[in-house]
């Protein structure tokens, strides 16, 4: 176990700055996630045992952290006063609980400028790297509409755009053109097939925001990074409790958060799988993930929501792929590698991942249209 001591960070001293009673006992890196730094605190608090999450807000990435804070404040705290008015039991674990500052605030932020908050420790619970079965994506899938319903009567002004313009699929296809076009490192001669494919579905990345902005779907408050991991499973019941990392929540479409949810979970070849012909659309995990939603969320999503829910999983899809694709004809700026062709075999996963939604997209329609 890594004690607080070997951290960069002072974490007994952090964790001091937070309402915490009791006595401090240790604290060490937690989770497995790799843009904010996350730490396990132990206090003894009567002779039991109490765990809490402190964790800083990663600047670089989050380039308004204050506008992160105010945006996770609002959403637990309207969470947590919704689940208690509809009497649901353990409200404290179906939401992120904010433990507040000795001072009274939501967040902390030290002498270096950096941005620190501390949550209630969610017991007997857990995320999952890699789905295991049908009745995690029912489950995640469900827990993710529950969010969302949760947060469709927030009151007050329009929530930050912590990452502006996160989900803009006509402006990644805007970038990818300004970087076919510059081609700075010569690669567009080598990639000729997977440009074609991006250009021949160019009408694609305009659907969903082209629909926002003629008012036939409304902008909500969606999660934004729909993976598995960010939702925790409980160890016994195995039901989705509790969505997590929060900070990319913000305004936009409830149809980014199926839409990944179907690119994340449908195909069980890796991200950068070379042998193409593992790259699958599982249609028992997509009906999974449909049902679960629609369980939860059904009830408040409008009928062109609805619609389009099959087609979210194509366009999530392609706009990754399209990502991985301009970053490979950058040089590699964005994403990491860990060899020369790195972005470009994500890249062709994506594509043919999206390839393989195009051929079921009939079934899907029908599913949805039957539930």
């Amino acid at each position: 176990m890594a004690s607080a001591k070997n951290s960069k960070y002072d974490i007994r001293e952090i964790a001091s700055k937070f309402a915490i009673y009791g006595d401090f006992v240790d604290a060490f890196p937690y989770g497995t996630g790799h843009i904010n730094d996350t730490f396990c605190v132990v206090y003894d608090q009567g002779a039991c045992r109490v765990r809490y999450i402190v964790q800083r807000v990663n600047s670089y990435i989050f380039k308004d952290p204050l506008g992160v804070m105010k945006n996770v404040s609002r959403i637990c705290r309207h969470s947590f006063g919704k689940l208690k008015e509809n009497k649901a039991p353990d409200a404290s674990r179906r939401t992120l609980t904010l433990i507040r500052t000795l001072d009274g605030n939501d967040w902390y932020v030290d002498q270096a400028g950096n941005f620190w908050r501390c949550y209630i420790f969610i017991e007997r619970a857990r995320g999952y790297d890699v789905i295991e079965n049908t009745e995690q994506a029912f489950q995640a899938a469900r827990a993710f509409g529950n969010f969302q319903k949760l947060l469709v009567d927030i009151p007050g002004e329009r929530l930050v755009e912590t990452i502006p313009n996160f989900h803009n699929t006509i402006q990644r296809f805007e970038n990818f053109q300004k970087s076919l076009a510059a081609d700075v490192k010569n690669r567009a001669a080598g990639v000729k097939a997977e440009i074609d494919f991006v250009l021949k579905r160019e009408k694609d990345c305009a659907v969903v925001i082209d629909a926002m902005a003629k008012g036939e779907i409304p902008e909500r408050i969606a999660h934004q990074d729909t993976k598995l991991n960010n939702v925790l499973i409980d160890d016994y019941t195995l039901e989705g409790i509790c969505v997590i990392d929060l900070d990319t929540s913000m305004p936009g479409s409830v149809l980014y958060d199926f839409g990944d949810m179907v690119r994340t979970s449908t195909s069980p070849a890796k991200e950068d799988e070379r042998d193409l012909s593992k790259v699958e659309m599982q249609f028992k995990y997509f009906e999974a993930l449909a049902k679960g939603y629609m369980s939860s969320a059904g009830d408040f999503l409008n009928a062109k929501e609805k619609e389009l829910l099959p087609f979210s999983g194509k366009l999530l899809t392609f706009e990754c792929g399209i990502r991985f694709l301009t970053d490979f004809l950058d040089g590699d700026l964005y994403f990491k590698t860990a060899y020369a062709d790195h972005n470009l075999d994500r890249c062709r996963t994506q594509f043919r991942l999206v390839e393989r939604i195009e051929e079921q997209m009939d079934t899907m329609n029908k599913l949805i249209a039957n539930l």
